[in-house]
């Protein structure tokens, strides 16, 4: 299988100034593979947004290596960002406040196709595209965030984030402040565009239940390390670790 991320011994370690410092991520590993979908589940404070930082080059690791498409992200970051970012997008927790509240969603869509010296005409009509392919019509492409619904608004962040074909997804709680209805609906259009655009997705979500329903594998954070992965059957039939546990009786 094609390792899309590769993850070595990553820590990162925030510096607070007047107080203790803070070890926020300490020496994991994993991977991700081609078409796979990643879960990656725990508490608030567990660590997940910190690793959905470091995995997008937002943030640097105190030490340890994390490669995507087999290119050192620290390396790229610097020399070829645009290349970086062609192949990872996120897709954040509030959809509305990702969108500049006043531009539409079309601006905010188009806005990485013009990055790249698309003629606005050429722009407009891939935007049109991928607001139908995530089930909306091209008319939303006027609206502002405030004006369209928590679920429609995350479905143009999903089309935000496709416009540049990326290889890679980050969903950092893409679903967590929708109701279970829409949840689902989003859910279900993300392992869709997994299947027809060849995407793997890193899911990252509190809800294991979710995970269970939508994701290959599973990790299990706490307190910024891996206490346990695996498949998430496995995982939830039999867990190993005490937080694991702790996760797993929430859901039954």
């Amino acid at each position: 299988m094609e390792e899309m991320i590769t993850v070595k011994n990553v820590s990162k370690n925030f510096i607070n100034r007047g107080s203790a410092d803070t070890l926020a991520v300490k020496d994991i590993s994993f991977t991700l593979e081609r078409g796979e979908t990643l879960g990656i589940v725990g508490e608030s404070g567990s660590g997940k947004s910190t690793v959905a930082r470091l995995i997008t080059g937002l943030i640097s690791p105190t030490s340890g290596e994390i490669r995507i498409c087999d290119n050192d992200i620290q390396k790229q970051r610097c020399e070829d960002p645009l290349g970086l970012y062609s192949n990872i997008q996120m897709v954040f927790q509030n959809p509305v406040e990702s969108f500049n509240p006043r531009k539409t969603l079309g601006y905010g869509i188009d806005e990485s196709l013009r990055n790249r010296g698309i003629s606005p005409s050429a722009a407009a009509t891939i935007v049109a595209q991928l607001l139908e392919k995530v089930g909306l019509t091209p008319d939303f492409s006027t609206k502002y965030p405030h004006q369209v619904s928590g679920g429609q608004c995350q479905r143009a962040a999903i089309a935000r984030a496709l416009a540049v074909e990326p290889r890679i997804l980050i969903c950092d709680e893409a679903t967590s402040a929708l109701d279970v209805t829409v949840q689902k609906q989003i859910i279900e259009l993300l392992d869709e565009l997994r299947r027809t655009r060849d995407l793997s997705i890193i899911f990252i979500c509190h809800n294991l239940a979710l995970v269970q329903s939508f994701c290959d594998r599973v990790i299990v954070l706490y307190d910024g390390e891996i206490v346990e992965q695996g498949k998430p059957d496995d995982i939830i039939n039999n867990p190993q670790a005490e937080y694991t546990k702790l996760l797993v009786d929430s859901i039954l």
